[in-house]
């Protein structure tokens, strides 16, 4: 409980910065050493909003063989 606490209030005070947070599973392309990132809670800045549903996505993970 301890850590719950510091984590929410991380993600909700995150919202109000220059930053956003997008949650649910999502992941990235495999690179050319076969790995990938995978996450349920991203932090991404607002530049780069409109471009990262191209990048990383729920479909990417379905390419790499997990389970939604």
């Amino acid at each position: 409980m301890k850590l719950f606490i510091p984590l929410v209030l991380l993600i909700v005070l995150t919202g109000c910065s220059s930053h956003s947070v997008k949650l649910g599973k999502k992941c990235t392309k495999i690179a050319g050493d076969n790995t990938y990132e995978k996450s349920f809670v991203w932090i991404i800045n607002n530049e780069n909003l409109e471009n990262f549903d191209q990048k990383i996505n729920k479909k990417n993970c379905v390419a790499n063989g997990e389970n939604l």
